[in-house]
């Protein structure tokens, strides 16, 4: 495969993707097509076979960081640098053809160089073990819960290990061997021209390893998509929409690398009564006329269900707000407090002895009109 055969070759249309496919997207394409044309599954066809060996060599590229942007950095790039005998191009200046120029050293340390020289020979990527895909998952707490803290329990469908095979790939009782080809790199380096071209090899498609006798659960792959419970420790006083990043509990690594994380992200429920400002809870208490006039000792509701007792001076005004310390949300040892606001209740109806009695307070009261500098303060400029 020359070098302009690489970068023709569109991995993304392979795989049926766009250029922006997340990770999870290329993956799922993945696993469709690679059902849909395993040779298992297509005996004696030769162009599923084909197929295969394609979307194999194009998910090998796509589906590790590194090589992804190698891939589109060539493809980026690649059109500027000429080809045959052109003036300036790869083969320019050397007998028939030929180049000895060491295109890592041509390109240093840059990107370019790494990318160049590890597809046309010099330095091959190994076949080396990934870390697998972080998850995400939801989970929904009450107030109460969200600020006392728990453990709490998330459903996760996604791929994890088959378990038939555990993940090897192979049907229980056989094993996956290094593959002859490649020597385990997943990779094989072919001369022409001049150049040697690095290419995911054929033998085991890029895997380093060759299955002989696939699983009939997973079809080879080693993984099937699973429901697992994760047990979640969530932290006291966390906020609506606050992430957790669990270690370990994501999509399990490939050729033996780690799993990646579980990002959960949490969802706290309204209280009926309590609301909060950071660290503090907030509270809204209605409180009577005559105990806003005259002054009173209330008892007012906290979330850790131990009632408080709270002064009411005399001609408190609605709206005002008292500090209770310490009663508020604990975070990082720390606590907050509880914010009381007292909001004045209007009867709806009065009769009788009240009614009497408002009667004889307005009349008392007459002379202290709280409008009396109003209409003078509007006529100011």
């Amino acid at each position: 495969m020359s070098a302009r055969d690489y970068l023709d070759k569109d991995f993304y249309a392979v795989l049926g993707v766009t250029k922006t496919a997340s990770a999870d997207e290329i993956k799922k394409s993945y696993r469709k097509l690679a059902r849909q044309f395993h040779p298992d599954a297509n005996a004696g066809d030769p162009k599923s076979e084909e197929k295969f060996k394609e979307i194999s060599e194009a998910y090998d590229v796509l589906s590790d960081d590194t090589k992804r942007r190698e891939y589109d950095e060539m493809r980026q790039y690649g059109g500027s640098f000429g080809g045959g005998g052109r003036s300036g191009g790869f083969g320019a200046g050397a007998p028939g053809g030929a180049t000895s120029v060491n295109l890592g050293d041509l390109f240093g340390d840059s990107n370019l160089g790494d990318m160049f020289g590890g597809l046309f020979g010099g330095r091959p990527n190994a076949h080396r073990a990934t870390k697998g895909e972080d998850l995400s998952g939801r989970v929904s707490l009450s107030f109460r819960d969200a600020a006392a803290g728990v453990t709490t329990a998330v459903q996760l469908r996604a791929e994890a290990a088959c378990p038939t095979c555990g993940g090897s790939g192979a049907k229980p009782g056989t094993l996956p061997h290094t593959c002859s080809s490649c020597g385990g790199s997943g990779q094989t380096v072919r001369q022409q021209g001049g150049f040697g071209f690095a290419e995911p090899c054929r033998a085991c498609h890029g895997r380093g390893q060759v299955v002989d006798d696939p699983c009939v659960t997973c079809a080879g792959v080693g993984a099937t998509m699973q429901t697992r419970v994760i047990n979640v420790r969530v932290p006291s006083g966390i906020k609506d929409g606050a992430t957790l990043r669990v270690p370990g509990k994501g999509a399990p690594g490939r050729s033996g690398g780690p799993a990646g994380d579980l990002l959960v992200t949490v969802h706290v429920t309204a209280h009926p009564v309590f609301g909060r400002r950071g660290t503090n809870l907030t509270l809204t208490v209605p409180i009577t006329f005559v105990e806003a006039s005259l002054g009173a000792k209330i008892t007012v509701p906290t979330l850790d269900a131990d009632p408080v007792s709270l002064k009411i001076p005399a001609g408190t005004p609605s709206g005002r707000t008292f500090r209770v310390k310490g009663r508020g949300l604990a975070t990082k040892g720390k606590k907050g407090d509880l914010l009381v606001t007292v909001e004045v209740a209007i009867p709806q109806r009065v009769d009788g002895k009240a009614r009497k009695a408002l009667d004889e307070y307005a009349e008392a009261t007459a002379s202290d009109d709280p409008r009396a500098d109003l209409i003078a303060l509007a006529g100011r400029e």
